[in-house]
């Protein structure tokens, strides 16, 4: 950050909270942005949103709820190509969230349904550690 600007800052955080030393109240700040920056659990939740901020990708998560499903029966669900099908699937792969296998000549996808359950509770976790 440039130093007009921190200056600028430290004269604001004063005029905005009640605070006898503008240096010490910034650094602090400057700590928490990094332990913050540094949090694993900010960093799955990132990945997890990440694999699930697609529509069609919560599609797939939830036909995948029930049972097992190979790529042709995706495409019919989501009405989509096999090749953008399968850049769903790789975000959803990457993020450990489904795995794929093959049977006969088909591959199929598995939830991880204990994964998804996990993500969505780190993520609970981390927004109401924050609002509350």
């Amino acid at each position: 950050m440039k130093e007009k600007r921190e200056s600028q800052i430290k004269v604001m955080l004063c005029n905005s909270k009640d605070c006898s030393n503008s240096n010490s109240f910034f650094e602090d700040l400057l700590k928490l942005g990094n332990n913050l920056k540094d949090n694993q659990k900010i960093d799955a939740s990132e990945k997890f949103t990440m694999a699930i901020s697609s529509k069609e990708r919560l599609i797939i998560i939830n036909a995948l709820e029930k049972q097992d499903r190979c790529v042709c029966e995706l495409e019919a669900i989501l009405n989509k190509s096999q090749s953008t099908i399968s850049h769903h699937l790789r975000k959803l792969v990457a993020a450990g969230l489904i795995q794929g296998y093959k049977k006969q000549k088909f591959t199929y996808y598995h939830l991880f349904r204990e994964e998804l359950q996990q993500n969505l509770d780190i993520l609970n976790e981390l927004l109401s550690y924050n609002t509350g």
